[in-house]
């Protein structure tokens, strides 16, 4: 009688961990939101071609809003709308989304100071809202700013950007705009520094210390 059961399968191994040290210098830094402005206004058109509609002259970017998540967030949706117009002469609306109130482990780690959140006058009803992040990691944040998102309005779809993708999720959510995707150990960090907080746009990767949650301030990813 033929078993039912499956052969076990070989599992895919891992991708080794980036060695620690720089991994995106400021110019990198720079020639990473460029290419991602230049996906977002692609994807902007599709999505109107898609159903049916026409792109107009704006190419489908009136209806797009970037949304950061503080820290670091803000100020890269910021860059991203800035590039966007250089490239297309089409200005994006940009705002931002606190997520402290939406935490899922806001009980463990006590009082925190609030981020504002800021929307266009047009809001986002009806939209596409594109999220953007410094880095993904378990996906804890993203799902506290969808929750957040809930409460400002209903758009018409949303959408994730992040400048470093390191793996090691624990949701089920995937970036639509990846920088650099990077794979790590648990035991590593990444921290993203912009000079809009920090002084100096790069990105390194050490070794040591918690790297298993998300956490704001001084981005220990």
């Amino acid at each position: 009688m033929a078993s039912s059961v499956e052969p076990a399968r070989n599992p895919v191994p891992a991708s080794p961990a980036t060695a620690a040290g720089a991994l995106l210098t400021a110019a990198d830094v720079g020639r990473v939101i460029d290419r991602m402005a230049h996906q977002l206004i692609e994807r902007a058109a599709a999505s109107r071609t898609a159903t049916g509609e026409d792109p107009g002259p704006d190419g489908g970017l009136s209806s797009v809003v970037l949304v950061g998540i503080p820290t670091r967030g803000a100020p890269l949706a910021r860059r991203l709308a800035a590039r966007i117009e250089a490239f297309s002469g089409v200005p994006v609306d940009v705002g931002t989304v606190d997520i402290t109130l939406y935490r899922d482990d806001l009980r463990l780690r006590g009082v925190r100071a609030l981020e504002p959140t800021t929307l266009p006058d047009a809001g986002i009803d009806g939209r596409i809202v594109v999220l953007v992040d410094d880095v993904l990691f378990s996906g804890r944040s993203v799902r506290a700013a969808l929750d957040a998102l809930r409460d400002l309005g209903r758009p018409r779809a949303v959408r994730l950007a992040v400048l470093v993708d390191r793996g090691h999720r624990e949701l089920p959510i995937r970036a639509d705009y990846v920088g650099k995707n990077v794979p790590t150990s648990l035991s590593q960090q990444v921290r993203v520094r912009l000079a809009e907080v920090d002084g100096v746009d790069e990105v390194l990767v050490t070794d040591g210390g918690p790297g298993v949650r998300e956490r704001r301030g001084e981005e220990t990813q």
